[in-house]
């Protein structure tokens, strides 16, 4: 089988797709986007692996967070044949007025049929 075309426009709208609440609230969407051996490094310093994270993602309210999550700067490396890094930046207005900038990275693998995170890490930045 010939390993599909890395674009940067099929990885950016998967991986916001992951921002979108109704997305976040479904376990059939999640399970499909996540790989079986994902994991994801928090902010915290917790790891999480894909049925914890799946778990975390159905319960969440988005009550606190009820403005828009904005992304840009958006760069993809391709690491192999089937397998690609997209990074870039996300910020949101919280409650309080301020706003959290994070420095997001995944990892996108190709199984054959379709294309799943494998890896995420999100980091704090002051901008």
């Amino acid at each position: 089988m010939t390993p599909p075309e890395i674009r940067i426009e099929d990885l950016r709208t998967l991986e916001e797709a992951l921002h979108r609440p109704e997305i976040r609230r479904s376990r059939e969407a999640l399970e499909d986007l996540l790989a079986d051996r994902f994991g994801e490094f928090g902010a915290s310093g917790t790891i999480y692996r894909r049925d914890v994270m799946i778990g975390l993602l159905l319960q969440e309210d988005d009550s606190a967070d009820n403005d828009e999550l904005h992304s840009d700067d958006y760069a993809l490396t391709q690491i192999s044949a089937d397998a690609a890094l997209l990074t870039y930046r996300t910020w949101r207005r919280q409650a309080d007025g301020s706003e959290r900038h994070v420095l997001r990275s995944s990892i996108w693998k190709h199984d054959g049929r379709r294309w799943q995170m494998l890896f995420h890490q999100g980091t704090p930045t002051r901008l």
